[in-house]
């Protein structure tokens, strides 16, 4: 569904030419996929050696799908370590990026394969309990039937649903909600690794990453690493939203040039004005952005980020619109729990306002900027930093832009101002 214009569209999957698809489906199907049809696809294979299959993860080069893109070696070792058989694994599919759909695919259209994942990751930290942490009905439904037929062993896996909200699939709030409190982060340390669900050593991992742990044990790391860069090896969901067209997931290899996802998804790159890159995380880009390709480093290069894959394209959307957009959201879903966040998203948000409408000047741009760098670090999550990331590529890549609205001269706002509670927000309508 746009956010937009409010029409429900059916979300559209497709495995990119020439790969063989490893999460996606070769075929799309609105049902969920069986535990036979899985089975048949080499699903559910025995974890003979625990150890072996945490080497071959550390040689794939496996990097965390929720956004840091931290080494999920490091994490499983580090929990298992701190553990000592009493660890906890925490599959996170609360997808608090609205201009994200993955893990919710991956939940509704894919159950096993997430369960499978849940599974393996825990017989590496040693753990007897797991938790799949959603807050869509559709996705727990789903995990539930997979549950009960579902050959997981010796692990219990249980489901915690809670609201959606930008701030619930913060680990720290991911690791509250389970404990049975508010699903808002907490200060950091301890951190999960450390104490977790019901004080123990957790592990804390995104669905789309553990879902990657079936295809390793199958195919080992160098297979795993066929696709993909030296730095980002493997494949990625990407959500493509944006330019007048139907939203979209794409499974392809990181290192794909921009120019190749925005052609297969029928965006024009003459109009292209930039992108929201990675969800809301990463801020936005200019036209620079053609010139990258869908990998860590490269986006790296550019002050951005691949965060969770998601690409909203802007080329009819003012920048400045686009922007005062986030920010508002921002401001509303903060947790109003620390003052620097709730009084800084608040801050940039009414500048970004005021700058849309015409009535800021360079004194607030001043402070704007100002803003974006002292306010980066502070508060329990980093919904501050993706805040001044925002409002700090804004004033990087669209000065013209900025310049026009301080001149009450956007041609684009006067016809039609961009305006969303969710930019770019997407669901998938089965």
């Amino acid at each position: 569904m746009s956010a937009e214009n409010g029409v429900a569209t059916r979300l559209a999957s497709s495995v990119w030419p020439g790969l063989t698809p490893r999460l996606l489906l070769a075929a799309e199907t609105d049902s969920p996929e069986t535990l036979s049809a899985y089975t048949t696809r080499g699903g559910y294979q025995e974890l003979a050696d625990p150890g072996a299959l945490l080497d071959s993860v550390d040689r794939s080069g496996l990097l965390g799908r929720g956004g840091a893109a931290f080494p999920l070696a490091v994490k499983l070792r580090t929990v298992r370590d701190a553990g000592q058989g009493r660890a906890v694994v925490l599959a996170n599919g609360e997808e608090g990026e609205p201009a994200s759909i993955k893990d919710r695919w991956l939940l509704r259209h894919r159950p096993h394969l997430v369960l499978d994942g849940v599974r393996l990751a825990a017989g590496l930290v040693e753990a007897s309990r797991a938790f799949v942490y959603v807050s869509d009905d559709e996705s727990a439904a789903a995990i539930r039937t997979a549950l009960a037929e579902a050959p997981l062993g010796d692990v219990t896996v249980s489901v915690v649903t809670v609201d959606p909200g930008y701030v619930a699939g913060e680990e720290t709030a991911a690791v509250r909600a389970v404990n049975g409190g508010p699903a808002k982060p907490t200060d950091k340390p301890p951190r999960p690794f450390e104490e977790g669900v019901g004080g123990q050593p957790t592990l804390v991992s995104n669905v789309e990453t553990l879902a990657n742990l079936p295809f390793i044990l199958r195919h080992g790391s160098d297979v795993y690493r066929g696709a993909g860069t030296s730095a980002s090896p493997g494949t990625f969901l990407a959500t493509v939203t944006g330019a007048g067209r139907p939203a979209a997931l794409y499974e392809l290899a990181h290192g794909v040039p921009m120019t190749e996802l925005l052609a297969a998804h029928g965006v024009d790159t003459a109009e292209v004005r930039g992108v929201l890159m990675g969800g809301y995380f990463a801020g936005l880009l200019n036209r620079e952005v053609l010139d990258v390709t869908l990998d860590h480093e490269s986006l790296r290069r550019l002050g951005s980020g691949l965060g969770c894959g998601a690409v909203s394209v802007l080329t009819s959307e003012c920048p400045v619109a686009v922007a005062a957009s986030v920010l508002a959201y921002f401001d509303r879903e903060n947790a109003g729990q620390c003052g620097s966040c709730f009084n800084g998203t608040a801050a940039m948000s009414a500048v970004t306002e005021a700058l849309l409408r015409g009535t800021a000047t360079q004194d607030d741009l001043t402070r704007l900027e100002r803003w974006s760098v002292v306010l980066r670090g502070r508060g329990a999550c980093a919904t501050l930093d993706a805040a001044t990331n925002v409002a700090a590529s804004l004033l990087r890549a669209f000065p013209a832009d900025i310049a026009r609205h301080l001149a009450g001269d956007c041609e684009t706002c006067r016809t039609e101002t961009y305006s969303a509670l969710r930019p770019y927000e997407v669901e998938a309508v089965s």
